[in-house]
């Protein structure tokens, strides 16, 4: 037997047997833990007999007694608890295949602080209410969005481990894929509602809105089937498709496409088959976040790839703009020589003038160069006819198929040149890299599996035949130095092109933050791990990635909260510190923390201000945080 003194605030009131001729006294305290309520006696006062000795009336003795401890606990909020410890007693039996953890995880109660300031309860409660339902499905929502951050895993993964959070929800699992259901159906609408308001938890920087569009592979053995609608004659495409993907994935694909703010918030989001141009994604949701931004101007930005002609018109009504990256690859010939013509280029720091051939030349490891080293280049040069850029657009053809056709007419736009020799060097660098593991394929080279590709190591291996007279032809391999000073006249230049009239600098200072939403898809894929997905239809896949979303904006509002305290951190270190938030169960009495302070703990509390940096929790005390931010 051991005992232990555990301190925390608590209220007290006599016990004892009133049918015994002897009772014995205790100050018991009355716990609600949950949905279970216990009592414990928590200190003896005595027997009856024995209190006969030194006072007249042991009953108002004892009561006298439970009037200290109170006393105590106002004087001090605190008092000292004895708790007896068998260390022989046996954990209860189970028939369970696997043990379980009896810790409790209430760090996500920040994360739960958030999704209940975006009032999600309410906009459930609100496109239920016709319905006739027994559960709620804004529960099932909320711990199905916590869980995706905390401890991402399937839905009957995430079913099974409900027990892991402090509060326990009590659903069914049936119930989950109900309220993804229900999710779908009001797509549009909690779109809307998230964002609206999440104005009010933060002010959204919406003047520069990011779009770009990412692929979510599924490990399926053939793709969804097109089929026609028997009653509305409708034509209907499958949803998981082939189409391209940067990982060169053999699977059909669910393609995302993702709005985000100025400070990488996300603001909207589309799914679409996986074998649609991505370019022809982004009108359709801009136009929905037009109306959900209610007509506020914006500044359109995105890479080449969604830049197309119909996206650039589009972007030039309506007080709206664009910032569309370029590549000078892809440039008309006269382009191209306007782009090395070594003239006219400024710094970007001083506006001076500069050769380009002298930032080449310069020595990088003299100290005064330094900051030479870091600047950049820039001109522009002004394109207000298409076919001078090379640009091409889509057009539907009379049997229904898309064609790459030129360009056609004028639009106001100039294309913004930069050069960096930091960039040029740390391209040459990944080059060289690639040219000598050229060099060691050529070694043991297979011509049997010799396949040259664009981007691959193979693109500077040249192929050869060559035979005399009447013999049979033999393959050579060797370096193709042509494509490698190809290469080379590119390094170190990037090009944007704008409709603005704005400063170079400025404009490039926005192009510049288009990694954030390349971040908004890392964290969703790696951290969230939006996929593999585990459901087949068309409606549960977009509820599925609804809440991913979810999850991916609730996280960036808290980061936008820690930043404008002051502090920053990596994704991995937040997720790991709410993770590592558990508290154990002590004999129903208290919960003690298992998890150590941290800076991330210690900023998380001071921007909530949910005080979860004690030792000890009373149960009440928890359940009355649960209760307050539960909706």
């Amino acid at each position: 037997m051991f005992h232990v003194k555990l301190c925390y605030t608590i209220k007290m009131k006599i016990w004892y047997d009133r049918k015994s001729k002897d009772p014995t006294y205790f100050v018991q305290k009355g716990y609600r833990n949950g949905k279970k309520t216990t009592t414990k006696n928590i200190a003896k006062i005595g027997k009856h007999s024995e209190l006969l000795k030194i006072t007249d009336d042991p009953l108002a003795y004892a009561k006298e007694q439970v009037l200290k401890y109170n006393e105590e606990e106002k004087k001090n909020n605190k008092i000292s608890l004895e708790v007896k410890i068998n260390f022989a007693e046996k954990i209860k039996a189970s028939d369970d295949l696997v043990s379980s953890s009896t810790n409790l995880n209430i760090g996500y109660l920040f994360l739960q602080q958030i999704y209940h300031d975006l009032e999600i309860g309410a906009f459930f409660k609100k496109i239920t209410q016709p319905l006739k339902i027994t559960f709620d499905p804004n529960t099932v929502n909320r711990f199905l969005t916590l869980a995706r951050i905390l401890e991402p895993d399937s839905k009957l993964g995430t079913f099974k481990h409900l027990a892991r959070f402090y509060e326990q929800p009590a659903f069914e699992y049936v119930h989950i894929l109900r309220t993804m259901d229900i999710l779908k159906e009001h797509y549009d609408e909690y779109i809307t509602h998230l964002y609206e308001k999440s104005s009010s938890i933060v002010k959204r920087n919406t003047a520069v809105c990011f779009y770009d569009c990412t692929n979510y592979y599924f490990e399926i053995e053939s793709p969804d089937d097109d089929y026609v609608d028997e009653v509305t004659g409708e034509f209907i495409k499958g949803f998981r498709k082939y189409g391209l993907s940067k990982q060169h994935q053999p699977n059909p694909l669910v393609e995302m496409g993702l709005f985000m703010d100025a400070d990488g918030i996300p603001l909207s989001m589309c799914l679409t088959s996986g074998s649609d141009n991505e370019q022809t994604t982004a009108i359709p949701l801009e136009e929905r976040l037009t109306k959900m931004l209610r007509g506020k101007k914006f500044i359109y930005c995105a890479d080449a790839g969604l830049g197309s002609l119909d996206i650039r018109k589009f972007n030039s009504m309506g007080g709206r703009a664009f910032i569309i990256t370029q590549s000078i690859k892809k440039l008309s010939d006269t382009m191209k020589t306007a782009v090395f013509n070594d003239c006219d280029y400024r710094l970007l720091s001083t506006n001076e003038p500069v050769s380009i051939n002298d930032l080449k030349a310069f020595d990088k490891n003299v100290p005064k160069n330094k900051d030479l080293y870091l600047d950049k280049a820039y001109k522009i040069i002004h394109a207000d006819k298409l076919c001078d850029l090379g640009f091409y657009e889509e057009k539907i053809t009379k049997n229904g198929r898309q064609q790459t056709v030129k360009a056609k007419g004028t639009l106001k736009q100039h294309l913004i040149i930069t050069f960096s020799r930091k960039m040029m060097e740390y391209q040459r660098f990944i080059r060289n890299r690639q040219i000598e593991r050229a060099r060691k394929m050529l070694i043991d080279l297979d011509p049997d599996t010799y396949k040259k590709g664009p981007h691959d190591v193979t693109r500077f291996i040249k192929r050869t035949a060559k035979t005399k007279s009447g013999e049979q032809a033999t393959d050579l391999y060797e370096i193709d130095q042509s494509v490698i000073d190809e290469e080379e006249k590119y390094d170190g230049y990037y090009a944007v092109a704008t409709n603005l009239d704005d400063s170079a600098k400025n404009i490039l200072a926005i192009s510049s933050k288009r990694y954030k939403i390349e971040d908004c898809f890392r964290i969703m894929k790696t951290n969230f791990c939006a996929r593999p997905v585990y459901h087949h239809n068309k409606e549960r896949i977009i509820a599925h990635f609804m809440i991913c979303y979810t999850a991916l904006l609730i996280f960036r509002l808290l980061e936008k909260k820690l930043d404008a305290y002051g502090t920053h951190f990596t994704v991995e270190n937040i997720i790991e510190t709410l993770k590592n938030m558990n508290v154990a169960n002590i004999e129903d009495l208290c919960y003690m923390s298992t998890y150590t302070c941290s800076q991330t703990c210690t900023a998380l509390n001071a921007v909530f201000d949910l005080e979860l940096d004690k030792k000890y929790y009373q149960p009440k005390e928890l359940n009355k945080k649960c209760k307050k931010i539960s909706g």
